[in-house]
């Protein structure tokens, strides 16, 4: 099997070959010269010649414990899709990006993760009117959107499949849960932890039964309960909210963990948050393209 390294991995290689010139005289000196380059490029392409692509088709997207501190990510909801970004993971909006984006992605041996509101609907959802009027509460966090009565998982159920199946269609192979911490706002319902719990594992079975890798976002009050469910968390201003050693139950288990501010330098908080072991960038609110990752080590 062939797994690919980190973007960034491959950038730091040990191994850099230039073309020459040199003088016919010089050719039995630069072969001497050269024999220790060939067997380690040899050596190499061995090592990689017997990996898998990071993304099979009808499969889950795996994350290798050894790179889990290591993958440069991108999240871009807004604006043209950029494909050019040097990072390993995009985390991206299923409905915006189109087949032809993330084939891109794909051939470039990009990490696809879809970002699915399972927790809320928005009235411009394309499937917004398939959730029945039982199941529908107070505002959420998006303009024009409801938390929804997650104890209500038979009527739930049916819609949140089709838009993890969305996400396969399209290439992607995991999926980040958004909206997955409605017990923790005033949602219009009586929900609890548990009930929020009961539905957060039920998701994460739900796309492992799709081939997906399932991720959670925020919920950090669930993450030491939750960690072992799932394969990766998104976070949200953990520096910011002093929130981040919360998070550490995925980083212990060398899950990933991507994590996003919004202000301040990040020279600041990267310091912070890559002794955590976690993936950190700086964005705007809008989450367009632009980015500023922080360094790896």
């Amino acid at each position: 099997m062939r797994i690919r390294l980190p973007a960034s991995a491959r950038r730091s290689g040990p191994l850099r070959v230039a073309a020459r010139t040199r003088p016919p005289g010089s050719r039995r000196r630069a072969t001497r010269r050269a024999l220790p380059a060939v067997v380690a490029l040899t050596l190499l392409t061995a090592v990689y010649g017997c990996r898998t692509p990071i993304v099979p088709p009808g499969a889950p997207t795996p994350w290798p414990t050894e790179y889990a501190q290591q993958w440069q990510w991108q999240w871009q909801l807004s604006g043209p899709l950029d494909t050019t970004v040097e990072a390993d993971v995009f985390l991206l909006d299923p409905v915006r990006a189109t087949a032809a984006e993330t084939a891109a992605l794909r051939s470039r041996d990009r990490r696809l993760v879809c970002q699915v509101h399972v927790g809320s609907y928005a009235v411009g959802d394309p499937d917004a009117t398939r959730f029945p009027a039982a199941v529908r509460g107070a505002p959420a966090r998006r303009p024009q959107s409801r938390w929804l009565d997650v104890r209500q998982w038979d009527a739930l159920e049916p819609v949140l499949a089709d838009r993890f199946r969305l996400c396969r269609g399209k290439g992607f192979g995991a999926v980040a849960l958004a909206d997955a911490d409605g017990y923790a706002h005033r949602s219009g319902f009586p929900l609890d932890f548990d009930d929020q719990l009961i539905f957060n594992r039920r998701l994460a079975d739900l796309a492992r039964s799709l081939d997906l890798s399932p991720g959670l976002m925020n919920d950090v009050g669930q993450v030491a309960a939750l960690a072992p469910d799932f394969d990766f968390a998104v976070n949200e201003e953990c520096v910011r909210l002093r929130q981040c050693a919360k998070l550490l139950p995925f980083a212990d288990a060398e899950k990933p963990v991507f994590h996003v501010e919004y202000a301040g330098a990040a020279d600041r908080f990267c310091v912070s948050t890559l002794g955590y072991g976690f993936s950190s960038i700086r964005k705007t609110r809008d989450l367009s393209a632009w980015r500023e990752a922080c360094r790896l080590p």
